[in-house]
């Protein structure tokens, strides 16, 4: 039952992304890019004063991408960089199995994604939003 439960979370996002759009006023922009599986996405966020005002991405890839990186902008709009941060920290983890159930509880619907730790070749499609994201917070300036 709860194997169903998570499956109908990752379809719809995939299917029905809120945050699959482009932002007005977006100051940070990264694109990430998994060649493996050809996913390739812009992480567009609108930052003001340390705190993720609105995000959005663009792009395409496959079910698991899109739905991980829109689950990711609902969790991160609303909360600081900082924050933003450890929560990718822990999802990382979580993809990893190195992440306690309190951890998981923290990543809300992030946590449907925690069967793609048993699944090696689709942990970078999982991350790929999470990576983007960091390299906007961490200032880097390549590719995620």
């Amino acid at each position: 039952m709860q194997n169903s439960f998570y499956r109908e979370i990752i379809n719809d996002h995939n299917l029905r992304p809120m945050h699959k759009k482009e932002i007005e006023g977006a100051n940070a922009e990264k694109r990430g890019v998994n060649p493996s599986c050809g996913d390739d996405i812009t992480l567009k966020l609108r930052v003001k004063d340390g705190v993720i005002e609105d995000g959005g991405f663009t792009g395409d890839g496959c079910a698991i991408s899109q739905a991980s990186a829109d689950i990711m902008l609902d969790m991160i709009i609303g909360k600081t960089e900082q924050e933003a941060e450890r929560l990718s920290e822990i999802f990382r983890r979580m993809i990893t199995g190195k992440v306690s159930d309190a951890e998981i509880g923290e990543l809300e619907e992030a946590g449907a994604l925690i069967d793609v730790s048993h699944m090696p070749a689709r942990v970078k499609c999982a991350v790929l939003g999470w990576h983007t994201l960091d390299a906007i917070v961490q200032g880097e300036n390549t590719e995620a």
